[in-house]
């Protein structure tokens, strides 16, 4: 016999025990904002590289514009957009502003994507 499309919406049909264990486990609607924004970081090419420069060393904008050929301008326009974001912290020195990321979340959470991509485009699961 072969399995019919289940038609729970037609019928109106609401598993009810499992919508009360998930509804109580879920983000609310704020933390969902902020989560949603958490992630638009990492939704930048330029970003996502200056998180992998920065989770193996400190870096200045300087540094960060030579690794990635790009202009220094640039760069400190994205690094706003990362301290904003609170992915990215920067330490004074003299004139100098030193970037780091902001805790181990940040190298987990980039980590963890990086090693998914590199998965799924070598066919290793």
């Amino acid at each position: 016999m072969v399995n019919e499309p289940l038609m729970c919406c037609e019928e109106n049909c609401v598993h009810c025990e499992a919508v009360k264990q998930v509804g109580c486990r879920m983000p609310d609607e704020q933390t969902a904002r902020l989560t949603s924004d958490f992630f638009k970081a990492f939704a930048d090419k330029t970003r996502v590289r200056i998180l992998s420069a920065l989770a193996i060393h400190e870096l200045c904008v300087c540094d960060i514009a030579d690794l990635l050929g790009m202009t220094q301008s640039a760069i400190s326009h994205q690094l706003s957009f990362l301290k904003q974001a609170r992915l990215v912290v920067g330490r004074k020195e003299g004139k100098t502003v030193y970037y780091t990321l902001c805790d181990g979340h940040i190298r987990t959470i980039l980590r963890q994507g990086i090693e998914h991509v590199q998965e799924e485009t070598t066919g290793d699961v």
